[in-house]
Order: structure tokens, then sequence, then C-alpha cells
């Protein structure tokens, strides 16, 4: 049977996903420039795969199909080439994405709401905004975070739904200080009757009130069982109606979304002079019609009664009430918009999740993946061939494409990259190893990162170290508790040898 193609129409999506991929200055040095190369935060890898490949086949698994990737100028080939690479397609063949960029340096460091006000006219219909650097447990479906939104959207007019996570607790032993301090954690505020997020503390909060809490008393009189914590961590994963783009137009002064936005969104649904002023922007007249005619369509005609945003919704039995009354004269009309911001909280005893957005959780991040793994060594017979039979790998340990391991070496707890070679009698506790790297004979790593193309000289240690791409570690050198960057040693002493020709050239003279 033929079929004409005109008449095939494509359904609108109802989502479109707009993933954000920033310079990473957290992780510097691993994000630093590999000389004129740049050294994408997005694909770093995490238990040898790109990070960004966690949150792609996140959204893939909630069938949406329209994303929208941002990234810096200066990475967009980069990051174009994995897309359009083999590994790529395979892994995603359902997404269309679309790679944009936005105009920035690391120096300039725009907020992400600068950056959505930049691409606000590609998106059409409400959004979920994810960051590259989000790695979701199998446990944790993004379908139950749309679901979610699409009930309560629907349902009473909420605007958006944001994620947290409870993160486990570091070990104090694991932890260093001489790579950052890792951030404060600020409290959050909801209600669990109703999953409604109420208040997200600030860093501004914080230093302004440093541990007192600052509630008003709308929030506390609409909802008075209100509960708070500061064990859990935003995912930075929001699910918006397509209305919260153009408030964010409106509030041209704010500039980061995590930090200032979703505070700012969450009191709306509580402060009277913020829904006067922004409620007709958030809710526009044109929804209230489109929904108020497809209740007149609708087969069940519902009157449903008036309640508090803050109350549970009506019961089975209000509805089939209103449902058998006679049919009204005047249009249905539809309860209050609440503008709510709703919450998923997911717990740690529902599996491990994280950002890998700071060198300490980067770390703590590929670690998780290898006890989630069983001895994962390349499974062709010529990387097979490169690894020496005399070499101890541990199952907790991941070793990369291509590598080459000599005899003796011990690896343990560690992810070794592709095309890296390690020598002989060298030890490998607990570190990662991105590609390319070379560790000569002897050397010991215990809980580094490396960056890709780092060379370790023979019989070098280094303990807790981080290094840059390209940085070389000359044989018997000892670091502890460093970020290498390559600009310790690549600058070179332009005076010291202006001053030498020029001792040289008196010495000619006076000769």
């Amino acid at each position: 049977m033929d079929f004409d193609e005109s008449s095939v129409k494509v359904a609108t999506q109802e989502f479109v996903a707009v993933v954000l991929a920033g310079f990473g200055t957290n992780l510097i040095p691993l994000t630093s420039n590999h000389g004129d190369e740049p050294c994408p935060k997005a694909l770093l890898p995490i238990a040898n795969r790109p990070m960004l490949d966690y949150p792609l086949s996140w959204l893939e698994g909630s069938r949406i199909r329209d994303v929208l990737l941002i990234c810096p100028a200066p990475q967009k080939a980069a990051i174009s080439h994995y897309l359009h690479s083999d590994s790529s397609a395979s892994s995603f063949p359902s997404l269309r994405i679309d790679l944009q960029i936005y105009d920035e340096t690391v120096e300039s460091g725009q907020g992400t709401c600068d950056v959505l006000r930049q691409i606000a006219n590609r998106i059409k219909q409400d959004f979920v905004v994810i960051p590259c650097d989000f790695v979701p447990p199998p446990s944790f479906n993004l379908t139950a975070v749309l679901d979610k939104f699409r009930t309560e959207s629907t349902y009473d007019g909420s605007i958006a739904t944001a994620c947290f996570f409870e993160a486990p607790k570091p070990d104090k032993n694991t932890v260093t200080e001489e790579w950052g301090m890792l951030p404060p954690p600020l409290p959050i505020v909801w209600d669990n009757k109703t999953g409604t997020l109420l208040h997200v503390d600030t860093p501004d909060d914080f230093d302004q009130h440093n541990e007192d809490l600052q509630l008003t008393m709308s929030l506390l009189t609409s909802y008075p069982r209100a509960m708070l914590s500061t064990s859990f961590q935003d995912a930075h994963v929001y699910v918006c109606r397509r209305s919260v783009l153009d408030a964010l137009q409106e509030k041209s002064d704010i500039e980061s979304l995590r930090e200032e936005f979703i505070p700012w969104l969450c009191e709306i649904q509580y402060s009277t002079s913020k829904r006067a002023k922004y409620g007709a922007i958030l809710n526009p007249p044109s929804n209230a019609t489109t929904q108020n005619l497809a209740l007149q369509h609708s087969t069940l005609h519902t009157t449903l009664p008036k309640h508090p945003h803050h109350l549970a919704p009506p019961s089975t039995e209000d509805v089939r009430t209103a449902a058998s009354s006679p049919l009204d004269p005047e249009p249905a009309e539809f309860h209050d918009v609440s503008f709510r911001v709703g919450i998923i909280l997911h717990r740690a005893t529902q599996g491990f999740a994280a950002r890998a957005n700071t060198l300490q959780t980067y770390l703590d991040v590929n670690r998780h993946c290898l006890t989630q793994t069983t001895y994962s060594l390349p499974t062709d017979s010529e990387s097979r061939a490169l690894i020496d039979t005399k070499a101890q790998i541990s199952s907790d340990s991941m070793v990369g494409h291509t590598t080459k391991v000599g005899e003796r070496t011990s690896i343990k707890k560690s992810v070794i990259g592709k095309h890296c070679i390690i020598g002989k009698m060298v030890k490998v506790v607990g570190c990662v190893v991105l590609d390319h790297c070379v560790i000569a004979d002897g050397a010991k790593l215990d809980g580094c990162i490396l960056g890709k193309n780092t060379k370790i000289g023979a019989k070098a240690e280094l303990s807790k170290c981080v290094t840059q791409a390209g940085y070389e570690v000359e044989g018997g050198e000892s670091f502890k508790n460093e970020k290498l960057d390559v600009s310790d040693w690549t600058v070179p002493d332009d005076t010291s040898e202006e001053d030498d020709n020029a001792q040289s050239d008196v010495g000619d003279d006076s000769a």
C-alpha cells in the first residue's frame, strides 16, 4: 500500500530539553586548555564514558526527542566532533540534538539565566533544563519527574518542578581541601503533603544570616507543616512551563538559575504582591481560555470545588457529586492558579546520584561507577595482549582500549583511560587516569586525577594530586595534595636569558 508522504504530519513534541555544558571552572585544571585545544567539561570521562552520555541517556529513556545542547563557542568543534562520531550516533539514535553556542570566556562568567535568555526564541513549548554533569541512578526515571509536572501543571497551574537528591556524606579521609572547599550545605524548605518547594537558601542568604533562616509569615501560614533539611543538593534539573521564560526576561538582573531564579520563583506562590505583578506573565489569559474551552467540550463536565492550593486535591466523592450536577449555564471555572513549584526528592537509599561539578565529586562518581561493574577489561584480543600477564588488576578497576600495562604493575580501584602506557612495577590506587597518559616504571599514584596526555616520570610519587592535560612530572619528583598546572613549568624565564646575554656582551666588550 502506498502512502502519500504529504499527508504524514510530524507530531509536535511536548517538551524540549536544554542541556547546559559550561566551562567547568570548578574542575580546573582538568578543564584547562591543552595548548590551543580546549578540554570541554562535557567530554570529561566518567568510567571511560564522556560525562555528556549520562544526561543524554536519561533523556532518551524519557522519550524526549528534541535537545538543545548549549556550550561555549570555543568548545563547539570538539563537542560537535563527538556528537557526529560513530559511538555517539549509535548510543542516542532517537535524539535530535541541536548544538548551540554562546559567547563567553572563562573570565566573563556568563550566568545560566543569561544563556537561557539568548536561546529563548528557540523554545516554543514547555522545557526541561538538565546540566551535563548530572549522573542519575537507574532507579531515578526522568519520566516520573515529567509526569508530576504534567499532572500538577494541568490540575492546579503549577509552573515548574525541581529535582533534589540526597548525596551520601563523604569520607573525611577522602576529602582534599587543597582541591577547593566543598560548598556548604544550604537548607531547603518544602511541603511534604503536596510536594511543593517553598524556599531555597542561597549563598547570599547564607552570607547575610549565617545560621539563621529567614522565612516569611505568608509561607508559614500557607504551609504550617513545612519541612526543613540541609541533606539535599540541587540536581539543577527543572521542568518548566514556557511562560517561565517570559518571567525570566522580566527579571533581567538575575544571572544564576539555581542560586537566584528558582528561589525567586518559589516566592510567587505565597507572595501576594509578586502574584499580582507576574501572574499574568506566568499564566497568560490565552492559557486559561484554552483550558476552559477544553473543559466545555469534555465528556465529563465537572465543577471542581475551589480549595486552597496547599490542601489535598478533592476526593473521588467530590468529583462524582460535581459530575452528577446539571450543566451550568456559565462556562465552568477553574480553581485558582497555584503558581506552585513542585519538588521531587531522590534519597540516597534509592540509588547513588551526583553532580560531577567539583574535583572531589568527579572522583567520587568515577569510584562509584567502579562498584557497579565487574572487572572491566578490554574484550578485544589486541588490547588484552597489551596487558602483561604478571600485572595485578583488581576486579573493581577499569582499563580502557589499547592501553599497555607492564609486568608487576598493580592497579586497584582505579579507572585507566584509553591509549595509555603504564610501565613496570607501577602502583596505582584509587585514581582516575584520562586518555593518552604515560606512567613510567616504578611510579606510585594514590588518589590522583591525571588529565589527558599527562606524563609521570620513573619512580615519581603523587598523592591526591590533579594534573592539567599535558603536564609532565620529572622522574623521582614527589607531590602531595596539589593541583599541577602546565603554566608552572612551561613559562620560560626570559628575564634570566636576557641577563645572561647582556653579561656575555659586556664580557666581549671588555675583552
